[in-house]
């Protein structure tokens, strides 16, 4: 289907609704009152070990329930498992699912699910497609994503993490980081260095990895916000199977890109509230009894103006997305707009607050912005850093000269620079 009928979505959207309703209660609207529950405050959540399991366990439940219903893997051809739909009925059943009181996702899962049941679906073998596409589809088992280096960051294609060929084996030694609830999955897809004496891009390789073979450590990370849902995965002479490779030898950039690619059309909820908000400022201010004050009227309206337009920059991506279209530009300008304005909603809770964010007094809705103004930064860095979001907007928008790039060299020549 390569274009799809208006009559048909409709029809279609009535029949997600019906199905939903099987499932869940509609959602109903929350209403807002100071001193009440959790003032929610947090940007990523903390949770215990046994908490986590259990949450976890609820959102596999439903998306299982959502797989079997035919849900799963919506845009994927259907040569691949899925539904074969366009990426227009992936954003209407998030859409239709909004309304209802579903499990909320978190990133083991839709990386799970969008991303690594995607990429085995597509570049696997037929062998790799039986054992993992449908057990990663219906999250029977999870996958951490494992792109990430202490040294290969925003530039994952520095990489240095290695793979090298033994027999029918790989051995696998290396290190990765902000791996999402890897303490959770099953297994690892991950990105290794197969040949030095290429460009960086041209010798790594993708793998699938269990992450409780011999050689594999997982470290949580200690976030300064509370929680620990990244860790560092440490490889030592880990022995791969060469039947776990996905896609050809040293073919790994491509999948990796394609596998990033499906994030736009994955068919996830994925919908969490975030931190404090620009509603939460303002009832913060009146609480204070600052609301009239000039200053702080005019970081509010910052804020509000700076919300409004991320939500209007989040429909166009929609819309492009919807109609087939890549997002281009207009995604790095979403991300950039969402990871400053969390960093401007915190500094003017700390200025209005003053020393309540350090010292807690016990009132209600003051200290908990704490866990707001902790864990802001962590989005500027997390899905592409601010200063890579701008070298795109620089180059893509406004069309200015690239940057000067000096890795053009084999990457063994580059590693002794």
């Amino acid at each position: 289907m390569a274009d799809h009928d208006p009559e048909h979505l409709a029809a279609w959207r009535a029949e997600v609704r019906t199905w939903l309703a099987t499932v869940a209660p509609p959602r109903t609207e929350e209403v807002f009152e100071w001193g009440v529950g959790d003032p929610r405050l947090h940007i990523f959540v903390s949770m215990s070990h046994d908490e986590e399991v259990a949450f976890l366990e609820r959102v596999r439940e439903y998306r299982r329930q959502r797989f079997d219903a035919g849900y799963g893997a919506i845009s994927l051809p259907e040569e691949f498992g899925g539904a074969g739909l366009p990426s227009v009925y992936s954003v209407a059943f998030a859409d239709e699912e909004r309304e209802f009181a579903v499990p909320p996702s978190s990133e083991i899962i839709s990386v799970t699910t969008g991303l690594v049941g995607a990429a085995v679906s597509v570049f696997g073998t037929p062998e790799q497609r039986e054992r993992f596409a449908t057990a990663f589809l219906r999250t029977d088992l999870l996958c951490a994503q494992l792109f990430s280096e202490p040294g290969a960051g925003s530039d994952l294609a520095g990489l240095a993490t290695k793979a090298v060929r033994d027999g029918d084996d790989w051995l696998i030694t290396g290190q990765k980081i902000w791996s999402s609830n890897a303490q959770f999955a099953e297994y690892g897809f991950l990105l290794a260095r197969t040949n030095p004496d290429v460009v960086k891009q041209g010798g790594i390789t993708a793998f699938i990895v269990p992450l409780d073979a011999p050689g594999v450590e997982i470290r949580p990370i200690r976030q300064m916000s509370g929680p620990s849902s990244f860790n560092e995965v440490w490889f030592d002479q880990v022995r791969v199977p060469d039947s776990l490779r996905i896609g050809d030898v040293d073919a790994g950039w491509k999948v990796a890109q394609a596998t990033l690619g499906f994030e736009r059309t994955s068919s996830g909820s994925g919908h969490r509230r975030k931190g404090g908000t620009a509603d939460d400022l303002v009832e913060l201010a009146r609480h204070l009894g600052v609301n009239e004050d000039p200053v702080v009227r005019q970081q509010l309206a910052d804020v509000y103006i700076r919300t409004r337009l991320h939500a209007a920059m989040v429909a166009k991506v929609a819309r492009a997305t919807a109609s087939g279209d890549k997002p281009g530009p207009a995604g790095s300008l979403g991300k950039l707009l969402a990871s400053d304005n969390m960093v401007r909603i915190g500094d003017a809770a700390a200025s209005m607050l003053g020393s309540a964010m350090v010292a807690d007094t016990g009132e209600w809705g003051e200290f908990a912005w704490t866990e707001h103004v902790l864990g802001a930064p962590g989005y500027r860095l997390a899905g592409g850093t601010d200063e890579i979001q701008r070298n795109i907007i620089a180059e893509r928008v406004l069309d200015l000269p690239a940057e000067q790039r000096m890795d053009k060299a084999p990457f063994k020549d580059l590693a002794k620079s």
